[in-house]
């Protein structure tokens, strides 16, 4: 397959060498950058202990209350690649400023909202700001820092705030629900997007076309072009595959919308790959996803975010319902998880400088499935509070190490114009393996009889799907 890459636009050289420290302007755009990263995490779930006031407020069904979280997933999953793509060939900038803007217009909407129309609206284009934030945003910090321990501590501080900004919407959800109303979880993402906002355009830097913008006047030449084939195809794909597996969870896989979306979504990404194939100028290059790094990089990513987001719905319920913790005590324990992890992320680039990304991926990896296997401890008595909160935490920051090598893994040695195609694949590979663990594992808790059993079926589960996956990634790295 020939790729013509005499279109694709040149990004800037980064702005911090390998092994400087940071200045003080490369400290403002992290901030920036980490601070919208850490608003879309916060929204996957602020939400999700306010759902049944919510419902009840805006006359909501119990069913319904499924798309308050699928009208995010959808769009937030299915553009992402897309989005990735038209930042490395239009502009970077341009594309994550247009986000953030339509992520704080919609939470607005989404705080204001006056019936379940206006608020999945307002959840729908959350998703949409999101899917254009992530890549953008992602690839713009790995061309703004160079590779070495510069990147390495960027994207540190970007996967702990990834990692903590999940944990902390689950607690957050919860504290504001109860002192103010639900709308006010919405109020805080708008907050956010109102104070990164005027922030952005002095300090990010232009990354193509339409961000430098024409100076004299002159047409241009060579201006990119986009595969539309392979953006309707994996768009297309990537939406029924993420309503399926969403559907699943609340109502499992024998419904006919999720057997037709499931078989739409397969054969709709197996033609992209074909479409791939044959185009002069893909949406995805193929021979980069054959690429070892990007490969066995971005499967270990979708395990270690599948496996441990299973991790936290089973323990959610095993704390509440088998142990009888309130909301409040449940959510502490989620609030230790997102301190370790937080810990995790200071020497996690630490580690990595010393043993490299990919050893760092298989060893994270190895000790999350060590410490979820732990977990298979817990039963009815008192103490078992106590060896859930230690073992989620150890495996939670494993998980970060795991989130902040394959990130590395993945976009090490890539090209700074193809950077949003390599991040818009690892965000991709983040959204989908969130929204694929829980209906393939949670399921067997939520339908067994006795609710301790099917958990601890589930961790041995998670944890052995986890080990095995650390097995293959270090042999899969080690080849060539």
């Amino acid at each position: 397959m020939a790729t013509d890459t005499t279109l694709t636009p040149s990004a800037p050289p980064p702005t911090t060498p390998a092994g400087s420290r940071l200045s003080t302007r490369d400290k403002l755009v992290l901030f920036v950058l980490c601070a919208a990263q850490f608003m879309v995490a916060l929204d996957f779930s602020v939400l999700n202990v306010a759902l049944p006031v919510l419902g009840e407020d805006l006359g909501m069904s119990q069913a319904g209350l499924q798309w308050a979280v699928t009208a995010f997933a959808l769009p937030s999953g299915g553009f992402l690649l897309l989005f990735g793509r038209m930042g490395d060939l239009y502009g970077r900038r341009r594309l994550f400023l247009t986000g953030l803007a339509v992520f704080g217009a919609a939470s607005l909407l989404a705080t204001f909202a006056w019936d379940p129309g206006s608020f999945l609206a307002g959840r729908a284009l959350q998703g949409l700001g999101a899917a254009a934030i992530v890549p953008t945003g992602m690839s713009l910090l790995t061309t703004t820092f160079a590779e070495g321990p510069a990147r390495d501590r960027a994207l540190g501080i970007s996967g702990t705030l990834l990692s903590l900004g999940f944990t902390v919407g689950m607690v957050a959800g919860g504290v504001l629900t109860d002192l103010l109303t639900w709308r006010s979880t919405m109020g805080l993402l708008s907050l956010f997007a109102l104070i990164v906002l005027p922030l952005a355009p002095g300090l990010l830097p232009g990354s193509g076309p339409r961000d430098a913008g024409a100076t004299d006047g002159s047409p241009e030449p060579d201006r990119p072009r986009l595969d539309v084939p392979g953006a309707v195809t994996v768009t297309g794909g990537l939406l029924s595959l993420i309503y399926a597996l969403s559907t699943a969870a609340e109502r499992g896989f024998g419904g006919a919308d999720v057997v037709a979306t499931l078989i739409a979504g397969v054969l709709l990404l197996a033609a992209f790959v074909y479409v791939e194939s044959r185009t002069a100028s893909p949406l995805v290059s193929l021979p980069m996803l054959g690429r070892r790094t990007v490969a066995w990089g971005n499967l270990g990513g979708l395990v270690t975010f599948s496996m441990m987001s299973t991790v936290v719905f089973v323990l959610t319920l095993y704390l509440q319902e088998t142990l009888g913790l309130s909301a409040f005590r449940a959510g502490l324990v989620f609030g230790v998880q997102g301190v370790m992890s937080a810990v995790a992320g200071v020497y996690a680039p630490k580690v990595i400088g010393r043993f490299g990304a990919r050893r760092t991926l298989v060893g994270s990896l190895a000790g999350q499935g060590l410490f979820i296997g732990a977990l298979l401890g817990v039963g009815e008595g008192g103490g078992s509070v106590w060896l859930a909160t230690a073992a989620v935490s150890l495996a939670s920051m494993c998980h970060l190490g795991a989130i902040i090598s394959y990130g590395l893994t993945v976009t090490s040695g890539v090209p700074d114009a193809e950077q949003g195609l390599a991040t818009g694949l690892v965000t991709s590979t983040q959204q989908v393996g969130l929204t694929i663990g829980i209906p393939l594992l949670g399921v067997l808790a939520t339908t067994s009889t006795d609710l301790l059993s099917g958990v601890h079926t589930v961790l041995l589960l998670d944890a052995a799907i986890v080990l095995a996956a650390s097995i293959l990634v270090a042999f899969g790295l080690r080849r060539g």
